[in-house]
């Protein structure tokens, strides 16, 4: 499928996990893609990979640190002069971390509120002139099964992964008249980073039969934090079918994949 061909495409989180397997993905489809990340070493095996693949020639990559203002507005604008406009921005990056919400401190909420929420919006709002000049264009935002289904200790993370998907929500309705999809996904059992340092994030006392119910019922292949879990090309292959045409009805909605685990 080529379903990206001479589309512009901007990947944040793209070092590893979910945002690399996207823009991955998306290369694969023939688009022209900007991955950013605020690791540089990651990134590299991002091109790795793409060159590995035969698909390099059309990946750039570019730090941002999507929680500082100046490194957004400059980022994004660099990265829209390499692909001479913007049709597509995923936003993938993300950060979690793990307390009791008792014992949280505000440094703490506001390190993930600044990257996830806030981060999420700096990215919008300095795409969204390109995006509106583009054809067709497209956001996808990355909320979470968390939003929806209570994650123990993780209550900064769902609040900002809530905040994502009423956004996109906003974004879907204040835009859809210019041609803009603003859609989530919400991804759940996927392995990635953050899953992988999961248990390490967690309370020495936590009550792992809060977990109980955080399985899928899919079969899975991969292992992280002791839980079976989809591989992160699970969520790039349903990014792929909503910012393609073949998602052109899809806007203001989210989309669950976590192989059935909150069926």
């Amino acid at each position: 499928m080529n379903r990206f061909e001479g589309k512009r495409v901007l990947v944040t989180g793209a070092a590893s996990g979910i945002g690399q397997a996207t823009a991955l993905r998306l290369l694969e489809e023939g688009g022209t893609v900007v991955a950013v990340d605020v690791a540089a070493e990651g990134l590299e095996r991002t091109r790795t990979r793409a060159k590995e693949a035969g698909i390099d020639g059309a990946l750039t990559t570019a730090e941002i640190d999507i929680g500082d203002e100046r490194s957004v507005v400059d980022g994004v604008a660099r990265a829209v002069g390499v692909l001479g406009g913007l049709d597509v921005l995923v936003n993938a990056a993300g950060i979690l971390r793990a307390s009791h919400t008792h014992q949280t401190s505000l440094a703490a909420w506001n390190q993930i509120v600044t990257i996830n929420l806030t981060g999420t919006f700096l990215m919008v709002r300095e795409s969204l002139p390109a995006l509106l000049e583009g054809e067709r264009p497209v956001i996808v935002n990355f909320s979470s099964t968390s939003t929806t289904f209570g994650h123990p200790y993780m209550a900064a993370y769902a609040a900002t992964k809530g905040g994502i998907q009423s956004f996109t929500h906003t974004l879907a309705i204040e835009y859809g008249k210019q041609g803009l999809r603003a859609v989530c996904v919400s991804p759940g059992s996927i392995k990635s980073g953050i899953t992988d340092a999961t248990a390490g994030y967690l309370p020495a006392d936590a009550d792992w039969s809060l977990f109980a119910k955080m399985s899928p019922i899919l079969p899975t292949t991969l292992e992280s934090g002791g839980a079976g879990m989809g591989g992160p090309e699970k969520v790039a292959s349903a990014v792929a079918m909503l910012a393609s045409d073949d998602g052109a009805f899809i806007t203001g909605t989210e989309i669950r994949i976590d192989g059935g685990t909150h069926a």
